[in-house]
């Protein structure tokens, strides 16, 4: 599995970057919100936090310039029924990703149905499924109130993208948190996973 790629631009375009890494030329495919936020000109050096998808007859590299933006593409493709990489993808390049969130813990699907190639009910099981699978909405909205800080919440929807229940994934990382306050979201990663194994 590839999870990171940090090398040089060889080529830039509206979704997707060339990126040369040790001589090798890698396709990757980005939201605009990546590209927005590397501004990736050719020769300069950028870092991407990545998803390899493998179909029967394809291989993409999705990136992503930062964990949440890949954690909302993970919670997308895989806790909502028939959300696939290119619909992730058209969220997160249809809106920033703290907006989406403020979407589905608002239940504002109307919003989200404007996204480009989403459409009212797909948005409508986005906020449903989000909601009454993962309770990611709750977290999200616990982070806007001030009532969890924003490493905190990163760390438990990191966990819960990589399959692990919400209740869980809480628990460890409020473990964690006890034991070294103020560790960072991937140290609460670290060591939740470390804990939960």
């Amino acid at each position: 599995m590839i999870v990171r790629l940090r090398g040089k631009v060889w080529d830039s375009f509206p979704n997707r970057l060339i990126l040369g890494v040790g001589g090798v030329g890698y396709e990757v495919l980005v939201p605009v919100s990546s590209v927005d936020q590397l501004n990736p000109v050719i020769g300069k050096e950028v870092e991407l936090r990545t998803y390899f998808h493998v179909r029967e007859n394809t291989q993409v590299l999705y990136g992503f310039a930062t964990e949440e933006e890949r954690d909302v593409f993970l919670l997308l493709i895989e806790r909502v029924s028939g959300i696939g990489p290119v619909i992730a993808m058209a969220v997160l390049s249809g809106m920033p990703v703290g907006r989406f969130k403020a979407c589905v813990a608002g239940g504002e699907s109307a919003e989200l149905s404007k996204i480009k190639g989403l459409g009212k009910k797909t948005a409508e099981r986005i906020v449903l499924e989000l909601k009454d699978k993962v309770g990611v909405a709750e977290t999200w909205a616990d982070v806007a109130s001030g009532a969890m800080a924003p490493a905190t919440a990163d760390a438990e929807l990191a966990l819960v993208a990589l399959g692990y229940k919400q209740v869980d994934a809480r628990k460890a990382v409020r473990k964690m948190l006890d034991q070294t306050p103020g560790a960072s979201t991937e140290e609460l990663v670290r060591g939740a996973l470390r804990s939960m194994s």
